[in-house]
């Protein structure tokens, strides 16, 4: 089965972001992955929702955001009317996960729980059950461009065997120095969704760059 694709839309340029969106929507990217940060989760901050409104005007595939924010059930209303489908919180910043996880559902959005490089995978046990997504990153959450870590396949493993056992149907997003490289041996340890940002936004030909990954053979 071919994985889902979900260019990273904050590697695109956002000069030009409907032009980028309008390229995206052209490709065979399944989603728009889009990353919220508020400078105090992690060291960064990129766009809110006036940004996120703007890209859902001109997008016609779902939403994939992701927030890398504190306090996220603040505002997870407020991300689902502005067009996300998919949101996805991470387990570290949230101190009731379980009340965000419903919340996020009673929107009608897919709720998704991301996993910073060293938190445990046998931490969403019991959440599991209860979600469509759930993102290993790959890097540490932050910025674009760092390099992929190689502990990432076995998280991904564990993850897979966890999902099976409980009887999920979450699927396994990657997050964070993805690349024709390293999307094979994701695919083969079990993941479903593979984010792309700069691998994407800096090829030469983002549509062949976005084309060969939907189509990545697992050795």
């Amino acid at each position: 089965m071919n994985p889902l694709i979900a260019p990273s839309v904050l590697a695109s340029d956002f000069g030009n972001l409907q032009a980028e969106v309008e390229m995206l929507n052209k490709s065979q990217a399944d989603w728009l992955h889009i990353d919220i940060m508020d400078g105090r989760f992690v060291p960064n901050i990129s766009f809110g929702f006036p940004v996120l409104e703007a890209i859902q005007r001109h997008a016609k595939k779902p939403l994939d955001v992701h927030l890398m924010i504190e306090q996220p059930e603040h505002y997870i209303e407020q991300f689902r009317a502005a067009g996300a489908e998919n949101i996805t919180v991470h387990y570290e910043a949230c101190r009731h996960l379980h009340r965000t996880i419903q919340q996020i559902k009673q929107t009608g959005a897919k709720a998704g729980v991301a996993l910073n490089p060293h938190t445990a995978v046998q931490l969403l046990e019991d959440s599991i059950a209860d979600l469509d997504v759930v993102i290993i990153m790959s890097v540490n959450p932050g910025f674009g461009g760092q390099k992929f870590i190689e502990n990432t396949y076995r998280r991904v493993e564990q993850l897979k065997e966890l999902i099976v056992a409980r009887g999920s149907k979450a699927l396994i997003e990657i997050d964070g120095g993805v690349n024709q490289q390293n999307a094979p041996k994701l695919l083969a340890a079990g993941a479903d969704v593979l984010v792309a940002g700069s691998f994407v936004f800096t090829a030469s030909d983002p549509l062949q760059t976005i084309a060969d990954l939907k189509h990545v053979i697992v050795h």
